[in-house]
């Protein structure tokens, strides 16, 4: 009998173990975006991507960050990109921040959704969290291609159920001077608020086991 409960608590002991091993595990955050999340025309390191890694480690929260983001990326590169990303990191949370691109191209706001519909469905397929980064487009497009673009996240959030930061640019957008030259990459200057409007919905995804 005793030799019994040995057994049953040295197994007891092995899953308590197994189970803080794995409870304490770091996460991998991947980060697929365009120029936004890529540092366009700022010094390295203090886009919105870094400033999470930075965030993490002060918050002690034990993630690593991939940014596989590039300048003109559009849906459907990040589309054709995504398979390969997720077999390489195998991240635990998936953040999209895609379409800017298409829309300024004027592209089909349907193409635009369809691509992000199936990375967001790949993601969770491979298990992973998504948080999905709405964008806005300027007026000048056309009130009816504007909110059908802004409103096909929402959708997307609501139709495939990931949370969604609706407009990364909140804050930043509406002031001129938080803007580079060419007046549509943001300043250093906007990074931090751009990542407080990011910050909420991501740090549930990555404290959430």
């Amino acid at each position: 009998m005793l030799a019994l409960l040995k057994k049953w608590m040295f197994a007891a002991l092995l899953m308590l173990a197994a189970s803080a091993s794995a409870y304490s595990a770091p996460k991998t955050v991947l980060v697929l975006g365009d120029s936004l999340s890529a540092e366009y025309g700022l010094a390295r390191g203090s886009g919105w991507v870094a400033l999470l890694e930075q965030k993490l480690k002060t918050e002690k929260i034990d993630a690593k960050v991939v940014n596989a983001s590039i300048s003109g990326e559009t849906t459907s590169g990040g589309r054709t990109r995504l398979p390969g990303l997720l077999s390489q990191y195998h991240p635990d949370v998936v953040v999209i921040e895609l379409g800017a691109n298409d829309g300024l191209r004027g592209l089909p706001v349907s193409a635009a959704e369809d691509n992000l519909r199936s990375m967001i469905w790949q993601a969770q397929q491979n298990k992973a969290k998504v948080l999905l980064i709405g964008m806005r487009m300027p007026p000048n497009y056309g009130r009816a291609y504007t909110e059908r673009f802004y409103g096909m996240y929402k959708e997307l959030s609501t139709q495939l159920k990931t949370p969604l930061v609706p407009f990364m640019l909140e804050g930043v957008a509406q002031d001129a001077s938080m803007f580079q030259g060419d007046r549509m990459h943001p300043l250093a200057a906007a990074h931090p608020v751009i990542l407080n409007n990011i910050w909420p919905k991501l740090s549930e995804l990555i404290k959430t086991r």
